[in-house]
């Protein structure tokens, strides 16, 4: 059976676990907490992001979180906690199934950047 978008949503939705964005805004600033925008640059120009989150495009996450590429981000360690947002849940869902695939096991989905908003988390 052909997969479609669905099944690797479902997929990465079934592993990687997702809590609103109010509820992240306490573990924003811990030492261990990296914030992530999944997001092109297009889309953060327009709505701004979570203030101090790392900038890496969904297409480019396994390689800044493999420290064997040159494009290896050294904020992406292993032992950190990882928070992923985008638009709207489904990329940072994908991402952060492919940071658990890559052997990240502290990845969390905080889905939608509006929910950091509404929420009243901390942006630039």
């Amino acid at each position: 059976m052909m997969k479609t978008a669905k099944h690797y949503l479902d997929d990465a939705n079934a592993i990687v676990p997702r809590i609103p964005g109010g509820d992240a805004i306490a573990h924003h600033g811990q030492a261990n907490a990296v914030f992530i925008d999944v997001r092109d640059s297009g889309a953060i120009a327009q709505t701004g992001t979570i203030k101090g989150a790392l900038r890496i495009p969904r297409g480019l996450i396994e390689f800044a979180a493999d420290d064997s590429t040159p494009l290896h981000n050294e904020a992406l360690t292993k032992d950190k906690d990882i928070y992923l947002v985008c638009a709207a849940g489904g990329m940072a869902a994908l991402a952060g199934k492919t940071l658990k695939d890559m052997g990240y096991d502290k990845v969390t989905n905080i889905g939608g950047i509006s929910e950091w908003i509404d929420a009243g988390g901390d942006t630039e």
